[in-house]
């Protein structure tokens, strides 16, 4: 596959410029950034989970960040920033990163703490307040979810070579799966071409077949395929921690007639869907489509889950991303080049696409043929 090139210096202090226009507005003068996606989307480095690691935004300074001594060969290969501070195993990172804010002149300003953060723990949160005692520490939850949700070019081209990868996972999945084979087989023939196609995530799928075909958030099992299952598959790769997604089914021997008709109709729902993607569509009417035709087609008695959400920069340990979702009371607008994840289930059918938002509609990344396959 083509890969992309790496991500410039310039595109990351665009990112930057961008986020100390909130700062600014909010009279933030140093923002904490501890989110894994963050810390990425920023400096290029992702750190690992084991130990409390930041990066620092002063409004009018260049950024550093406070890291694991471990870990710095890591950051000096992937991050453009060139200041940071490390720590040993044996220190206490919450007091390096205060002792850190208040020897660059931070310990009596304005602090921004990224509250939904999944690393800032209410015992983390408690201990740096107490350290920093002279500054006004401020909630800035959200923002940085909502500063990704378009995607440039470049991200674009990474979710694109996640979405080629979902779609050789997805055919080396089906090209194995037959009465008699496991699981476990299936799931190692997706996850070997994920692989081999360029995905670095360990956990890049989802499989579930038989009477669990239905249940999209199935453990693995290691029960052996059998005529008459239907085979749902999900790759879920990572290509340069972007994700996209692709449900597809699969037939083990011939489908019923109304299998047939179900994910046919399933299908002609989703794509009306899609076409209503554009710039400016209000989310719940997209959600509409979706959500009554499947209903009115008798597909589904009720539907109570959401039809898509957000796609792009995802580590764990958060595993979907649901800044921007598909519901019947969602009062927010597409914009062009977000992306999303739309899928629907019905009967133990399931389809989904990775979708850019366009000025023409909905436009899939991810092209695996669209039906039951068998």
């Amino acid at each position: 596959m083509t890969q992309p090139p790496p991500f410039p210096v310039t595109e990351f202090r665009s990112r930057l410029a961008v986020l100390r226009t909130v700062m600014a507005e909010r009279h933030v003068d140093l923002l904490i950034v501890d989110q894994r996606e963050h810390m990425v989307y920023l400096s290029g480095y992702w750190p690992t989970a084991a130990m409390y690691q930041a990066v620092l935004v002063p409004l009018d300074q260049e950024p550093l960040a406070v890291i694991r001594a471990l870990d710095a060969p890591v950051f000096s290969e992937l991050s453009w920033f060139t200041d940071c501070v490390s720590f040993g195993d044996h220190e206490n990172p919450i007091k390096l990163l205060a002792d850190t804010i208040n020897a660059r002149g931070f310990g009596t300003s304005v602090v921004g703490l990224e509250r939904d953060s999944h690393f800032l723990t209410v015992n983390r949160a408690l201990e740096l307040a107490s350290l920093l005692p002279n500054a006004r520490i401020v909630d800035f939850s959200r923002i940085m979810w909502e500063m990704r949700q378009v995607k440039s070019p470049l991200e674009l081209a990474c979710l694109n070579v996640a979405a080629e990868i979902c779609d050789r996972a997805a055919a080396a999945a089906f090209a194995v799966a037959c009465a008699g084979v496991s699981e476990r087989e299936v799931f190692a023939a997706m996850t070997s071409e994920a692989w081999r196609s360029g995905a670095d995530n360990a956990q890049v799928a989802v499989l579930a077949s038989g009477p669990r075909s239905a249940i999209l958030h199935a453990a693995l099992d290691g029960r052996e395929l059998a005529n008459g299952d239907i085979l749902h598959v999900e790759p879920v790769p990572h290509f340069r921690g972007y994700t996209s997604r692709l449900m597809r089914p699969k037939s083990i021997g011939a489908p019923t007639d109304e299998q047939v008709r179900s994910a046919e109709t399933m299908i002609q729902i989703q794509d009306e869907q899609f076409r209503t993607m554009r710039p400016g569509a209000n989310a719940r009417d997209v959600d509409r489509v979706v959500r009554e035709g499947m209903l009115g087609a008798g597909l589904r008695d009720s539907y109570t889950n959401i039809t898509g959400y957000t796609l792009g920069l995802k580590y764990p340990p958060r595993t979907s991303d649901f800044t921007r979702v598909f519901l019947p009371n969602s009062e927010w607008q597409l914009e062009q080049n977000q992306v999303f994840h739309m899928y629907t289930t019905a009967r133990g059918i399931a389809f989904s696409e990775t979708i850019v938002v366009t000025r023409e509609g909905g436009k899939r990344l991810t092209k695996m043929e669209r039906r039951l396959f068998s």
